[in-house]
């Protein structure tokens, strides 16, 4: 593995999953307060769990370590994906509400993909 970067914080993928953890939080914030302990909680929960994962894999030291952490990252945008549309079918924001998380996901799960790719080729 190379590390041009001095950090996991260099990494685009790191830094946008970062910002997509603030906008869940941002987000989730609008949702009824019967919520708190249901999809909130659970969305927050998977929303931390990709910039974590990201960042504990890079920092393992070793491709396949890494490769693992970031198909985890992945699977936890996935579980997002899943929350944000019971979400929007329970009406639970704005349908405008929604936009800004679901564009930043998609963003980050085609870098998670490529990045799991990457990963996969030069092993």
């Amino acid at each position: 593995m190379t590390r041009n970067m001095k950090s996991h914080k260099d990494l685009t993928v790191w830094q946008k999953s970062f910002e997509l953890t603030k906008e869940v939080y941002f987000f989730t914030k609008k949702f009824p307060p019967a919520e708190i302990y249901g999809l909130t909680s659970q969305m927050r929960r998977s929303a931390v769990s990709i910039p974590s994962n990201i960042a504990e894999g890079y920092c393992r030291g070793s491709r396949k370590e890494y490769a693992q952490f970031v198909n985890i990252a992945f699977a936890s945008g996935a579980e997002l994906e899943t929350q944000i549309m019971l979400a929007k079918e329970l009406k639970l924001a704005d349908i405008r509400d929604f936009y800004k998380v679901e564009l930043l996901l998609s963003e980050v799960m085609k870098m998670l993909n490529v990045l799991v790719r990457k990963l996969k080729n030069n092993s």
